[in-house]
């Protein structure tokens, strides 16, 4: 006779990089079911930017997340961009791009370490985050910072590409493409390491498409899905990116954990032939449309209507939607769906089935990012606090519609 019962994984856990709590219904060791809560980072990023004007914003836009700082920044800007017709030249494009390319290796070889340590491959670990080094000492001398770098502003860039960093970046694409393999080939042909992901952590194309997973989850699950080919930004449109994906590689995809590896380590790759494309084709002129900022802000004062910005993040699908109103100084609205909140609801799914000691392995294979998340937090004159659920916002929200049509004045 079985008895379930349910066990909790987190906040604070030895195998988690992030906040995220699951709650395990087992049968044994076996997990049955999951409901997992993904914390309550609360910074109110989103409504500070209210108080702001988007030159100010773009500061705020690049500390949601520390990993994929630039694509948050970018996607804030392009959605900016859109709305009020600011054209970025073509080798602002391509730096935008190189430096892309650039977070997106550094996460990627992140995660891989963080893959291994979860399953306690520790000298493979250390060696992934010795080799990180590089890119990250290449966005350092490009920026002058290791991350939050500083560099993306409307209408282009605020830093050109010197000769002397276009030579260390071709370096560093040597330096990978002779060093990186080894640990690739470290951990995927390690039978051990084969046996803990292989199998672990199943998400089905049929299920990645029915819960709009996003990014290298999507992919390592079959699904050809990439911004840069299907809506390509930048000087994407230039390089044709094609979706990395097992099948491709394997003879056929799994959706496990495996998978998930594998697909990032090959867009690690994919990653230093678009470098060496970037360098070759940047163009000459102008890095940036307008280099003074007063002259920006008036214009975007200006600018009325809605933005829509989204980046092909080294998680997936970056959106950000912003709302101007002409002759006002500050953000009116602005919207952030980071990729974590789309593909963390396939997590249930990927837990069934599983033991208990994959669990962490499970939560770190989407390379989850809880900070992206924004959540809504009250507290009241005592101290107290509690976090408002998806009904009672909807609630509160048509609560104040009402009391602003009974007082005839605008609803937002």
């Amino acid at each position: 006779m079985s008895t379930t019962y349910k066990v909790p994984i987190g906040p604070v856990h030895v195998g988690l990089k992030e906040p995220v709590t699951a709650w395990l219904t087992l049968d044994g060791e076996r997990i049955m079911d999951a409901k997992l809560r993904l914390g309550a980072i609360h910074r109110g990023i989103e409504f500070m930017a209210r108080e702001r004007n988007p030159i100010q914003v773009i500061y705020l836009s690049e500390r949601i997340c520390g990993i994929c700082s630039f694509s948050h920044v970018l996607a804030f800007i392009r959605a900016i961009e859109d709305l009020s017709a600011i054209k970025v030249p073509p080798r602002g494009q391509y730096i935008r791009s190189l430096v892309l390319e650039l977070e997106r290796i550094h996460s990627h070889i992140l995660w891989s370490g963080v893959a291994c340590y979860s399953i306690g491959f520790d000298s493979a670990f250390h060696l992934g985050m010795e080799m990180r080094e590089r890119v990250m000492d290449l966005l350092e001398l490009l920026t002058g910072n290791r991350v939050n770098y500083g560099v993306a502003t409307f209408g282009g860039v605020r830093w050109d590409i010197t000769p002397e960093f276009a030579k260390a970046t071709r370096d560093m694409i040597k330096f990978y493409r002779r060093e990186f393999t080894p640990f690739r080939d470290i951990v995927m042909e390690d039978p051990i390491a084969q046996a803990r992901m292989r199998g672990v952590g199943v998400l089905t194309k049929e299920e990645a498409v029915r819960y709009s997973a996003v990014g290298p989850v999507a992919r390592a699950s079959g699904l050809r899905v990439d911004l840069r080919k299907s809506s390509p930004y930048e000087a994407y449109s230039d390089m044709p990116v094609e979706p990395v994906v097992p099948q491709d590689y394997f003879g056929a995809a799994h959706g496990d954990v495996l998978d998930r590896f594998a697909v990032r380590v090959l867009e690690v790759y994919q990653s230093l032939d678009l470098l060496e494309k970037i360098l070759d084709g940047l163009p000459d002129g102008p890095f940036v449309a307008e280099t003074n900022l007063n002259k920006v802000l008036a214009s975007l004062k200006k600018a009325e209507g809605v933005g829509w910005g989204i980046i092909e993040a080294p998680r997936g699908d970056d959106t950000h939607i912003v709302s101007l109103k002409g002759g006002e100084d500050n953000v009116l609205w602005w919207k952030v769906r980071a990729p974590t909140y789309a593909s963390a609801v396939s997590w249930p799914l990927m837990f069934r089935g599983n033991e208990l000691a994959d669990a962490p392995l499970i939560i770190n294979s989407l390379d989850p990012c809880v900070s992206c998340m924004e959540r809504t937090l009250t507290t009241n004159a005592h101290g107290d606090s509690n976090i408002i659920t998806k009904q009672e916002l909807i609630k509160r929200c048509r609560e104040k519609t009402d009391t602003l049509r009974a007082r005839g004045g605008e609803t937002r």
